[in-house]
């Protein structure tokens, strides 16, 4: 089984589960205290996630084996651990129990429905079309990044609240693209990616710029809708700040130490994870 949870990225899929309970509770508001009919709408919500950010994993390994056998030679396809007819059944039926999934929270919250739309259109367009255009890519990434707590909200009948989180996992997902772009420069030879077109130089400044932004949005909860003397509002300021500086730290040595920087934003990512979650108590 490693070879398929390698192929799925397991990693990343549990982000899109968690990030779409992060997005529910907190349009929510109540904790962790919930009915039983939310709680099963936000867990069919984030295992339609889960199931639709798997399938497209699958999906971008069956149509990058080539790069893959360059920049990430040990990849379960390339090294012939699951065959490509294979994984190509299984984003298949990813997609589609995925897609089933958030239908059947769509008959309370037709919103739902029409983010998956866009979700699943963005990401079919991102493989077959706007990844190898590299920064329209990485946009589009950071698109479905921000739409997973879009879509959690959307699920507890509140979209628009999670708008600033959702503008702050846009650009933080961003930057972390573009890194990763950076580092895979040598390997991408069939993409435009902003380093090998405008070079490492322009790629950090577009990656702090992005960053910088992220930082400034996490304020809103703060002016908008959290307040400050709360609770919620002093967990969410404490971590958030954490969170900060560590995006910060993860752009400080750019265009240097490309793998630790993007390392480093993953952790950003958890800790911002956690602030998200703590506006649920408010």
């Amino acid at each position: 089984m490693r070879p398929i949870f390698r192929l799925l990225r397991a990693g990343n899929v549990a982000v899109s589960f968690v990030g779409t309970m992060v997005g529910g509770l907190v349009a929510l508001g109540a904790g962790v205290r919930i009915s039983g009919l939310d709680l099963l709408l936000f867990l069919l919500a984030g295992a339609s996630a889960a199931l639709v950010t798997a399938g497209g994993n699958v999906l971008n390994d069956v149509l990058d084996v080539g790069g893959d056998r360059r920049n990430h030679p040990d990849r379960p396809l390339v090294t012939g651990e699951v065959t490509v007819a294979g994984a190509r059944r299984l984003a298949t039926a990813l997609f589609v129990v995925g897609i089933a999934a958030g239908a059947a929270v769509a008959v309370r919250e037709p919103l739902v429905a029409v983010l998956l739309g866009v979700a699943v259109a963005s990401l079919l367009g991102y493989e077959l079309r706007w990844k190898a255009r590299g920064f329209v890519g990485n946009l589009v990434v950071g698109l479905l990044t921000g739409l997973v707590f879009l879509y959690g909200a959307a699920a507890a009948g509140a979209a628009l609240l999670l708008a600033p989180f959702a503008l702050m996992a846009f650009f933080a997902t961003v930057s972390r693209e573009v890194i990763k772009d950076m580092e895979d420069a040598a390997g991408d030879v069939g993409r435009r990616t902003l380093p090998r077109v405008h070079g490492l130089s322009w790629s950090a400044t577009v990656a702090r710029s992005c960053v910088g932004t992220a930082v400034v949005l996490s304020a809103v909860p703060l002016l908008w809708f959290v307040p400050l003397a709360s609770v919620a509002g002093i967990m969410y300021l404490g971590l958030v700040a954490a969170a900060d500086a560590v995006f910060l730290l993860s752009v400080a040595y750019l265009p240097g130490r490309l793998h630790w920087e993007q390392t480093m934003s993953k952790v950003a990512m958890s800790v911002a994870l956690l602030a998200f979650l703590a506006v649920a108590f408010r």
